[in-house]
């Protein structure tokens, strides 16, 4: 039988994105035999044409890199989620025609990490400064009383950092690449930086440390969440944020909660061993 509803991940480059893994996982599990769930290779020039030609059938979007911000001017709504980090990465199609924006990577973060039990922090660190770490400020923003201190490679990355921080409402102290091994003394550190970026800094993880969030989920482990783990810290990987960003784009395209996280998390661990 053909799909008589649509939804698709869309950005460049896309072939590696295990969203459509997760999202037909999530249609079996419901018994949602007539959706289906695509990926397109669209980047910044393409996405008014492509958004123009989609049909009725369609549900919604999932937006990776680069289109989290150049959809928002094609939109006709956003969320103040969204509008807090300016990044949509989700789009809902709706019955009248409209397409509403939403950034499901922010509360898909704090999910990730009340899983493990962390639902309230002191204070914390963010190594990095690009797109992912203003999500993890305004995450922090919902579980964090106190300070966060992210460490970064130049002055303006700095002020990038706290301008992000008094737009959200976090007390946001900047310290250099160099010293970032001192992140490890918060209670949470959020690590956003590209693969290898980090793997230096495994020697530096103290005896007892507290939690590692890892954005990334490929190669996996890296060397700090390997350290991390071997000194008997709490880690939440890259695939814990996939899949609980994913369990809200679901919910929010089929209108069925809850979203099958278990059976979306196993879909996306045999994808990655499979690869």
């Amino acid at each position: 039988m053909s799909a008589t509803r649509r939804a698709a991940v869309l950005g460049s480059p896309i072939a590696h994105s295990l969203s459509p893994v997760l999202h037909r996982a999530a249609y079996a599990e419901l018994g949602l035999a007539d959706w289906a769930y695509d990926r397109y290779e669209v980047d910044e020039a393409a996405l008014p044409g492509f958004l123009e030609k989609l049909g009725p059938e369609w549900a919604g979007l999932s937006l990776t890199m680069p289109l989290k911000r150049a959809v928002i001017p094609l939109l006709d709504e956003i969320s103040a989620t969204a509008a807090s980090v300016e990044a949509v990465n989700t789009v809902v199609l709706t019955s009248d025609g409209r397409r509403a924006g939403d950034n499901t990577d922010i509360p898909g973060m704090v999910a990730a990490l009340e899983e493990r039990g962390v639902r309230q922090v002191e204070r914390a660190s963010v190594l990095g400064a690009g797109a992912t770490a203003s999500s993890a400020l305004a995450a922090l923003s919902r579980i964090c009383t106190g300070e966060v201190t992210a460490y970064v490679r130049s002055a303006a990355r700095a002020d990038e950092m706290r301008g992000w921080g008094e737009r959200l409402g976090v007390t946001v102290r900047t310290a250099a690449w160099e010293d970032a091994a001192a992140a490890f003394e918060a209670p949470l550190t959020i690590a956003t930086t590209p693969a290898g970026t980090t793997d230096a800094l495994a020697a530096a993880v103290p005896d007892r440390p507290g939690t590692l969030f890892d954005v990334l989920y490929e190669p996996w482990p890296t060397a700090l969440a390997t350290a991390w783990a071997g000194r008997g810290g709490a880690v939440v990987g890259g695939l814990d944020l996939l899949v609980h960003q994913a369990v809200l784009q679901v919910e929010r395209m089929t209108g069925c909660a809850p979203a099958p996280l278990a059976a979306m998390r196993a879909a996306g661990e045999a994808a990655l061993a499979a690869r």
